[in-house]
């Protein structure tokens, strides 16, 4: 089974073209559902999994893997469907997710496919706030015949599992830097609603404001709009904090597309994801971003922006 991925070095090269691969998978229904593949660290029959007292109620229990105990979560529950078992079809399949590693409890998984970003729209309105999709797709699974692709938001699974904390530590805020941060302006781009919010939710402690988009093209053309009205970018927003993978346009491509406009290329730019591994640093420097900090960090958001604001009122 472990097969079925491709080595991380062959998937990098995706990264920075604005497109990914998608693994896919059932949860023991006729839908698709799917998740980026450059997350999943591997794939392989469920194992004997050891029940915990008083575990979250999603978690099917501990899986002992080469000696690193992973909990295992079970997606089909925590997506608010029925809960499955591990019957014969079921399948375990690794992730890494803000410097942790987990597993999810899925059905068949299928395989995997070559996209582009520019093909992940984002889930309809019409289905509603609490849906745990963060996109869609559509795929071929035979000559003349699509099927739409669910893209799991697995942030927000982990995040009602894990319950991030925003609590700032002490010491890290600037208490001279407070006062020049009211009123300033940050704009938070990020396809995860549960990301947004965190973002949000910590920023607002020190009194900055949040502008927030759901995909890299949606912000690109709020700041052309501000450019074509006549505005400079960097005095619209402090900084911009964005994340890698997101539909239509991904991070990558939205900050490319930035620095090759001279109009705003001085603007400061933060790359906020939960992908795991050296090749982000590369990336930094490939694409022009500024900075590169791992999700679910409010010291180091709070970092990010003194550091920035430093810049300016020295």
């Amino acid at each position: 089974m472990s097969g079925i991925l491709n080595s991380v070095d062959q998937r990098t090269q995706l990264v920075g073209e604005n497109r990914l691969e998608l693994l896919l998978f059932k949860l023991n229904t006729t839908q698709i559902f799917a998740i980026n593949v450059f997350k999943v660290k591997e794939i392989l029959k469920v194992p004997k999994l050891t029940k915990l007292p008083g575990s979250h109620y999603h978690i099917s229990g501990v899986a002992s893997l080469r000696g690193e105990s992973v909990p295992v979560i079970d997606l089909r529950g925590a997506i608010g469907m029925k809960s499955m078992g591990c019957d014969e079809e079921a399948t375990l399949i690794i992730t890494e997710y803000n410097r942790t590693t987990q597993g999810f409890l899925v059905g068949q998984v299928q395989n995997i496919i070559n996209t582009t970003w520019a093909d992940i729209q984002p889930p309809p309105k019409t289905v509603g706030r609490h849906n745990y999709l963060t996109a869609i797709t559509q795929v071929e699974v035979e000559p003349n015949v699509t099927r739409i692709v669910e893209i799991i938001d697995v942030e927000k699974v982990l995040a009602e599992i894990i319950e991030y904390d925003i609590t700032i530590s002490e010491g890290v805020l600037d208490e001279k830097l407070l006062a020049h941060m009211h009123g300033r302006k940050v704009l938070t781009v990020d396809d995860s609603s549960t990301a947004r919010a965190q973002v949000r939710n910590t920023l607002q402690q020190l009194g900055l404001e949040v502008i927030e988009c759901s995909d890299g093209l949606q912000a690109l053309n709020l700041l052309k709009g501000w450019c074509n009205e006549g505005k400079v970018v960097t005095d619209e927003i402090l900084l911009m904090i964005t994340d890698a993978e997101m539909p239509e346009m991904d991070g990558y491509k939205l900050t490319h597309e930035i620095r090759n406009d001279p109009r705003m290329n001085d603007l400061f730019i933060t790359l906020n994801t939960s992908l795991s591994g050296s090749f982000n640093d590369a990336m930094v420097q490939k694409v022009g971003c500024d900075r590169f900090i791992s999700k679910f960090q409010p010291d180091l958001i709070v970092g990010v922006v003194q550091d920035r604001l430093a810049q300016i009122i020295k």
